[in-house]
C-alpha cells in the first residue's frame, strides 16, 4: 500500500508537470495570436480634438492605441500614420479634459507598400493628371488597383524569370567562348556563331527591358488623391498602395475577409519584390529550406556515427572519448559554432572552392562567402550531437536476440544492421529529427553569420539551372524577429508584426515536428510485432 501510495504521488507530480507545460504553450500561442493577429484585424480611426494643457486645439485622424486617465487630465496613444509627410507614425497627447472623438465613415486607410498606412478622405482619382469621374468611385479604385497589381506582377516575373534566364544564358555563352580560347579552338567559324547567339540574346533582352520599362511606365500613371486631417492633399500612386479600405463602414464579414486577405498577404508577399513592406514568404521559404537541407545533412552522419559507437566499436578509452565529447558538444553556445562555420565552412571550405572551379569570377567569391548551404552544414553540426545520442538510445532498445537470430539464420552483420536493426531504430532516429528540427528552426546566432541576411533580391531557388542556389544568401523567421524587434526604425508600428512572425515561426516548427512525429508512430507501429 505504501508504494502504491508513492506511485500515486509520482503520478499526480507528473502529470501536474505535464498540465503546467500544457498551460505555459498555450498561454504562449495565445500572447502571440492574440498581439499578432490584432495587426490584421482592421481597426477603427478616430477622429481626435482635444486641447492640450499648453498649446493650441488639436486634431488628430488615427487608431486608438491607448487611452487612459492621467492625473487630472487625460493621456492618449493614437497611431496617426502618414509616416511620409507626418512623421512619426504614433503620437501622445496630453490633455486637461476627455476629448472629443468621433468615428467619420468616410475615411479610408492605404496601406502602402513603403511609409506604413495612410489616413485620410478619399478625393479623386487621377489617370495622366486627368481626374476620372464614375458613379462608383470605389469600385473604379479596386478595378485600377487590380491592373496596376497585375502590372507590377508582371514586371516582377521578367525581372526575376526572364532577365535571370537570360543573363544566365549570356554568361554561359561568353564562359563557352573562354574555355574554347583557352584550347585554342575558337575557330572563325565559332566567333561567328558566337557574335550571332550573343546578339540574339541581347535583342531579346533589349526587347524585355522595354517591356519592362512600358509596364513600370503605365503602372504609375494612376495616382489616387488622399486628403489628410489638415486639409492637405496627397498624390499616391496606386502602384503604391496594397490595400483601401473604410474600417468605420465596415461590416463584421468585410471585416472577417479583409483579416483573412491580410494574412494571405502577409505570408505570400515579397517585400524584396516590393509588393509590401511586412511580406514574409522569403522568410517562411528560407526557414523551411535551411532545415530540410540541414535534415538531410545530419540524419546520415547521426545515424553512421551511432550505429559505430553502438554496433562496431567496442567500449575503449576512444569511444568513451567520442561519447564525452558528444556530449560536450551539445552543451557548446549555438553562437561558438556559427564563428566556427564562419572560419571552416566558409573562409576555408568555400575559399578553396572559389580557387579550384570558381577562379574566373574572383575576387568576387562564390562559395566564399556566406550562403544557404553554409547555414546549413552549420546548423547540422549543431544538432549531430542530439540525433546521435536518441538514434543511440534507439539501438539499445533492440533485443540482442534480434540480432542473433538474424545472424544465425546466415545474415552478415552488415544485412542484420539494414534489414532488421535499422527499420527498428527509424522511430528513434525520427525522435532526434524531431528534437534537431525544434532546435535549429529557432536558431538566429549562428545563421547571422553563415548566410542570413536582411534582405535578398531573390530566392535560393528560381528556374535557371542549376535551379537550387546554395551559394545564395537567404531569410529567416529568426533574424526577420531580431530585426522587426530591435533594429527597425519604427519599432511601435513593428510591434505587431513581430508577435506575428514569432506564432508563424511557432506553427513552421509544430507543423515540421507533427509531420515527423505522426510518420514515427506509423512507422513504430509497423515494426512494433517484429520485437515480439
Amino acid at each position: 500500500m505504501k508504494a502504491m501510495r508513492q506511485n500515486d504521488r509520482w503520478r499526480w507530480l507528473t502529470a501536474g508537470a505535464v498540465a503546467v507545460c500544457l498551460l505555459a504553450f498555450t498561454l504562449l500561442i495565445g500572447l502571440l495570436a492574440w498581439q499578432g493577429m490584432r495587426a490584421f484585424w482592421p481597426q477603427p480611426v478616430d477622429l481626435y480634438q482635444l486641447q492640450p494643457p499648453d498649446g493650441e486645439p488639436v486634431k488628430l485622424l488615427g487608431e486608438t492605441v491607448q487611452r487612459q486617465q492621467h492625473g487630472s487630465g487625460w493621456r492618449y496613444v493614437v497611431k496617426t500614420g502618414n509616416r511620409d509627410f507626418a512623421p512619426p507614425d504614433f503620437r501622445v497627447i496630453d490633455s486637461q479634459n476627455q476629448a472629443e472623438i468621433r468615428q467619420p465613415p468616410d475615411v479610408m486607410v492605404l496601406q502602402r507598400r513603403s511609409g506604413g498606412n495612410a489616413y485620410g478622405w478619399f478625393i479623386e482619382l487621377r489617370e495622366n493628371n486627368e481626374v476620372l469621374t464614375a458613379r462608383d468611385r470605389d469600385a473604379l479604385l479596386h478595378q485600377r488597383l487590380k491592373a496596376a497589381h497585375e502590372q507590377l506582377r508582371q514586371a516582377s516575373q521578367i525581372r526575376r524569370i526572364d532577365m535571370a534566364r537570360l543573363n544566365a544564358q549570356l554568361e554561359n555563352l561568353q564562359q563557352q567562348a573562354e574555355e574554347q580560347q583557352r584550347k585554342g579552338v575558337f575557330s572563325a567559324r565559332r566567333q561567328s556563331e558566337y557574335d550571332a547567339n550573343s546578339a540574339a540574346l541581347q535583342r531579346r533582352f533589349s526587347a524585355l527591358a522595354n517591356q519592362l520599362s512600358q509596364l513600370q511606365s503605365e503602372s504609375q500613371r494612376d495616382v489616387l488623391v488622399l486628403r489628410d486631417v489638415q486639409g492637405q492633399d496627397h498624390v499616391i500612386p496606386l502602384a503604391q498602395i496594397v490595400a483601401a479600405w473604410y474600417p468605420n463602414s465596415m461590416s463584421f464579414g468585410q471585416k472577417v475577409q479583409h483579416f483573412f486577405s491580410q494574412v494571405w498577404q502577409f505570408v505570400s508577399n515579397n517585400p524584396a519584390a516590393g509588393e509590401s513592406e511586412s511580406g514574409a514568404l522569403p522568410a517562411i521559404f528560407g526557414t523551411v529550406l535551411m532545415v530540410l537541407l540541414m535534415s538531410v545533412i545530419v540524419m546520415p552522419l547521426g545515424v553512421v556515427a551511432a550505429l559505430w559507437l553502438h554496433e562496431y566499436a567496442g567500449r575503449n578509452a576512444l569511444t568513451r572519448l567520442v561519447r564525452i565529447a558528444v556530449v560536450n558538444l551539445a552543451g557548446v553556445p549555438s553562437i561558438v559554432y556559427g564563428v566556427f562555420g564562419l572560419g571552416f565552412f566558409v573562409w576555408l571550405i568555400g575559399g578553396t572552392i572559389d580557387q579550384l572551379f570558381y577562379s574566373r569570377a574572383l575576387p568576387n567569391p562564390t562559395f566564399g562567402t556566406p550562403g544557404l548551404l553554409w547555414a546549413a552544414l552549420t546548423l547540422a553540426l549543431l544538432t549531430l550531437p542530439v540525433v546521435i545520442v536518441a538514434t543511440e538510445e534507439g539501438l539499445s532498445r533492440i533485443p540482442d536476440s534480434l540480432r542473433q537470430g538474424s545472424l544465425a539464420l546466415g545474415a552478415t552483420q552488415a544485412e542484420t544492421l539494414w534489414r532488421v536493426v535499422l527499420p527498428l531504430a527509424v522511430p528513434a532516429m525520427l525522435t532526434g529529427l524531431i528534437l534537431a528540427v525544434a532546435r535549429a528552426a529557432g536558431e538566429t546566432a549562428p545563421l547571422m553569420l553563415v548566410g542570413v541576411v536582411k534582405m535578398v533580391p531573390e530566392l535560393p531557388v528560381d528556374a535557371v539551372f542549376p535551379y537550387l542556389h546554395l551559394d545564395r544568401k537567404f531569410m529567416h523567421l529568426g533574424f526577420q524577429i531580431y530585426d522587426l524587434a530591435f533594429q527597425s526604425p519604427n519599432i511601435d508600428a513593428d510591434r505587431p508584426l513581430v508577435y506575428a512572425t514569432a506564432l508563424l515561426l511557432v506553427v513552421i516548427i509544430l507543423s515540421l515536428n507533427l509531420l515527423a512525429m505522426v510518420l514515427r508512430h506509423r512507422l513504430r507501429e509497423r515494426y512494433r510485432l517484429m520485437t515480439h
